[in-house]
């Protein structure tokens, strides 16, 4: 390809007939349904964010408040969540955000979505493993099991400094979490049928186990411990307004699960029906545990005292219920496995798109002879989700999640009003509430801009955060960051814009990009698989 070709295909866009023919051509089985959609995205939901991440938001940041915290994150959630259900009901193939992107931004934005979402679900498979981590520790402790700190702590710590915490190398690295992302990738391997049957199991322990803590931890709540439900400023985001909000962009992530759906469509038996439900659906069910869980955390024990690996544990303990606390550890364990599951998952199908497109590698879209999975690439994504929970402490994790699920649904928001303008015929199965108004001819939606809005308030105090770091001299937030895009961008230039399939007028199958048959419906390439 000459490069002014070169250059033109950055901005070339797959067009809505190219998406739908990659939905009649994929090799991915239709095998899941509403209650598999379902309870994909509520053991995505329900993880390191209520388990481990809500002590740590309370501690350093928000104090009892952070049940505004997780109000505020919610309603971003949810106008992001009524985007995603239209898009994922239009247009029901594997690769999310990034096929939305696609048809919108063009291949460059494209790329950049989805190098973004590798950024979201690899670290938050690795934040996940990090909680299992702790919880493991403190469940064989109770047993009289003591592990060496050495192989369960990461290289990279935090510790508690003025105006939130403060990153320090230590001589451990956490190991119990490295093998925890492995053993979690083998179902995955064999097959995703298999895989949700073990994720419905698991699921439903770990809604008993939070149900339980809530039921008797309500009798134990000291109204004291709420008071000041906003803990006064004591600099920079340390509690106060400014913490409120801090602690909303580190808990947003914990709301991914039902983007986790959304990369789903291309395995669901029905996605025009089942993708709505499953997204919202799981939203809603996981709001009212999270703030209920919340209001029961830190009215039991003082919210200082949460900022630990195991905070359901603390509280627990703070009950004086030997028995519930066994049984939350428990539940914490075998439930932040099924989140292990969902990112993985998650991860490997957006990787299988890209490299369908040509901007990665073959082998990411090379499928098991028996068992019809991307298994190259789920491997591949494993190593390195064990890479980064051995050596990055969850807090530093967290935030880096944050960043790349907040750009990644401001994109499927715009992505809504330029499909709206641009393609205002298509069939809808769901469509976003709310309306919007025309501005010089162009639709602007206000469910939309109300997502794209909740997504900037969310990552606003996190990017002053990590400038402010930065200026202070810990460079690492910054630092990874940084690396994490600079890297993206080398592999784009020399590969992906190499080799992409779109830019050299090639479909994914080797054919023009319009290469199906047009007698035979998408509903009918659909069903067929």
């Amino acid at each position: 390809m000459s490069p002014p070709a070169r250059r033109q295909s950055i901005f070339v866009r797959k067009s809505i007939d190219q998406i739908r023919a990659d939905s009649g051509h994929q090799a991915l089985q239709r095998t899941l349904g509403p209650g598999h959609l379902l309870l994909l995205g509520v053991g995505s939901i329900i993880g390191a964010g209520i388990y481990v991440m809500t002590g740590a938001a309370a501690a350093h940041f928000a104090g009892p408040a952070v049940l505004i915290s997780f109000l505020i994150a919610g309603a971003a959630c949810v106008f992001t969540g009524l985007c995603y259900a239209e898009l994922s009901s239009m247009m029901p193939v594997t690769g999310s955000a990034y096929i939305y992107a696609y048809a919108t931004l063009g291949e460059l934005g494209a790329w950049v979505l989805g190098w973004l979402l590798v950024l979201e679900y690899a670290v938050a498979g690795a934040t996940v493993a990090v909680g299992f981590s702790g919880y493991l520790v403190s469940l064989l402790a109770s047993c009289g099991v003591h592990l060496p700190a050495a192989i369960a702590t990461p290289f990279i710590q935090s510790v508690s400094g003025s105006g939130g915490y403060a990153f320090v190398t230590g001589g451990g690295v956490n190991l119990i979490a490295s093998l925890a992302v492995c053993v979690m990738a083998v179902p995955l391997v064999f097959g995703i049928r298999e895989s949700a049957a073990i994720n419905s199991s698991i699921v439903a322990l770990k809604i008993v186990v939070l149900l339980l803590f809530v039921a008797f931890g309500v009798s134990s709540v000291v109204p004291a411990r709420w008071v000041p439900f906003i803990p006064p400023n004591e600099g920079g985001f340390a509690y106060g307004w400014p913490g409120i909000f801090r602690a909303a962009s580190v808990i947003f992530f914990a709301y991914l699960g039902f983007e986790t759906v959304s990369t789903a469509a291309a395995e669901a038996r029905d996605p025009k029906r089942d993708m709505p439900f499953g997204i919202l659906g799981s939203l809603a069910v996981c709001t009212v545990l999270y703030v209920a869980v919340a209001a029961v955390l830190t009215g039991v024990a003082p919210y200082r005292t949460l900022g630990v690996a195991d905070p359901l544990a603390v509280a627990v303990d703070a009950m004086g219920k030997p028995w519930l606390l066994m049984v939350v550890k428990i539940g914490a364990v075998v439930g932040l496995t099924s989140i292990l599951l969902s990112t993985c998952y998650g991860q490997s199908r957006v990787f299988y798109a890209m490299a369908r497109d040509g901007l990665l590698p073959k082998a990411f879209t090379s499928l098991h002879p028996r068992f019809g999975t991307p298994w190259i690439g789920t491997i591949i994504i494993a190593a390195g989700m064990a890479l980064a929970a051995g050596l990055l402490p969850i807090t530093l994790l967290g935030d880096l999640i944050s960043l790349g699920t907040a750009t990644s649904f401001a994109i499927v928001c715009f992505s809504v009003m330029w499909l709206r303008n641009t393609h205002p015929q298509m069939d809808r199965p769901f469509v976003a509430p709310l309306g919007g108004v025309r501005i010089a001819g162009w639709w602007v939606g206000v469910t939309p801009v109300l997502g794209i809005i909740g997504c900037m308030v969310m990552v606003g105090p996190l990017m002053f955060d990590i400038f402010a770091k930065a200026v202070a001299g810990d460079f690492l937030p910054a630092g990874l960051l940084l690396g994490y895009l600079g890297a993206g961008a080398l592999i784009y230039v020399f590969y992906g814009r190499r080799h992409s399939r779109l830019g050299q007028g090639l479909g994914p199958h080797g054919g023009p990009p319009g290469d199906f048959d047009p007698t035979v419906p998408v509903e009918g390439a659909i069903a067929s698989h």
